[in-house]
């Protein structure tokens, strides 16, 4: 079922841009956040507190889909609100308590649940689906993904251009992995290993939430999946450190403002993504890749952060999707059952078909 008509609460970096492509895109927005941006944007927007179940009521009566770029903690009664109106709803968290709350609710959803619709979980789900489908049998999926400042400074070689919320709920949260065939928790900030992107020496660790709902879907079909954060080498154990012999790990709101009082964002990053499988294809091993550097580039005149186009592009690209009738209307979205060639046919997923890294 076509539909035209899109909130996008919260303005922030992410939903500017993400409300811009769906305007270009052809969708009606209307952007709604506590402020309003300061610049002049392409669509239209409204002041209005997202915390509030009436004003949220009334705007869903006037839209057939919702995205929500807010913090987590807000989007379980969002998805509520959505359900409640029989819109679409879509979101970008990684926090999987949230995630499991929208998929009760998607059982008598008129609109599709559709969390986790960012880079992480998201974009690189749907690109690990897509290799581990090459083989006859698939033995193992890995994914990693680092958002970095492109000239780190310091021991930790890190700035906060995402959620420092949303982070240390990584670094600290349980991860779900499938080893061995059988599924299962991990501890976070754990499994450190070493790869390499254009020759760039990188650390990856577990971190909870990448693998959104893939332990569930894989589950019989891949001997070992597991999702890591990529970091610059020494940054897990600066991050145990912090969190465990200082016992940042219960105080986890001040955590996230001493982290970004020490290390603000910065302009200048990158995003790392290097996803693997390995399996069976014509009766050999084989190993398929899918490595990338994202950079910043500029959309709509204006520069944007690697972290803010590849997050606001994940979720548009699906929502063209939706609209175009290429995706399920009703239910829950699970992100690795996404085409990777469809979703990078799409006017917006196309920014993600780099043969080669762009600086």
């Amino acid at each position: 079922m076509s539909f035209e008509r899109i909130a996008v609460l919260g303005l922030g970096k992410v939903g500017r841009l993400a409300a811009t492509l769906l305007h270009e895109s052809g969708f009606t927005v209307t952007g709604v956040d506590m402020q309003l941006p300061k610049e002049i944007t392409p669509f239209a927007c409204e002041a209005g507190n997202v915390s509030d179940a009436a004003i949220i009521g009334q705007l869903f009566s006037r839209v057939e889909a919702v995205l929500s770029c807010l913090p987590f903690h807000l989007n379980s009664e969002l998805a509520r609100l959505a359900h409640l109106a029989g819109i679409h709803y879509f979101d970008l968290t990684e926090d999987v308590e949230t995630t499991n709350g929208i998929i009760e609710l998607s059982r008598t959803s008129r609109g599709l649940m559709a969390p986790q619709c960012g880079l992480a979980p998201g974009f690189v789900g749907i690109v690990g689906t897509s290799l581990a489908d090459a083989f006859e049998r698939c033995r193992s999926i890995r994914m990693r993904v680092g958002a970095l400042p492109q000239h780190p400074t310091g021991l930790l070689g890190y700035a906060f251009n995402w959620s420092p919320e949303g982070v240390v709920n990584e670094y600290l949260n349980d991860c779900e992995v499938i080893e061995g065939g059988v599924r299962k928790l991990v501890s976070p900030m754990e499994w450190l290993e070493t790869l390499y992107v254009n020759g760039v020496k990188l650390e990856a660790f577990t971190t909870s939430g990448g693998l959104g709902t893939m332990c569930t879907t894989m589950l019989g079909r891949v001997d070992n999946l597991d999702y890591k954060t990529m970091r610059y080498p020494g940054h897990m154990e600066l991050m145990n450190f912090f969190f465990h012999e200082l016992l940042m790990r219960d105080h986890r709101a001040a955590a996230g403002e001493i982290l970004t009082e020490a290390k603000p964002p910065v302009d200048d990053d990158v995003v790392y993504v290097h996803v693997s499988a390995e399996g069976i294809e014509h009766g050999s091993l084989r190993r398929r890749e899918f490595v990338r550097a994202y950079y910043p580039i500029e959309i709509s005149g204006e520069r944007r952060t690697a972290i803010s186009w590849t997050t606001s592009a994940s979720v548009v690209a699906v929502i063209e999707m939706v609209r175009d009738g290429h995706l399920p209307s009703t239910g829950f979205l699970h992100q690795e059952h996404i085409p990777l060639d469809m979703f990078l046919k799409t006017r917006t997923g196309s920014l993600f078909d780099q043969k080669k890294p762009v600086g």
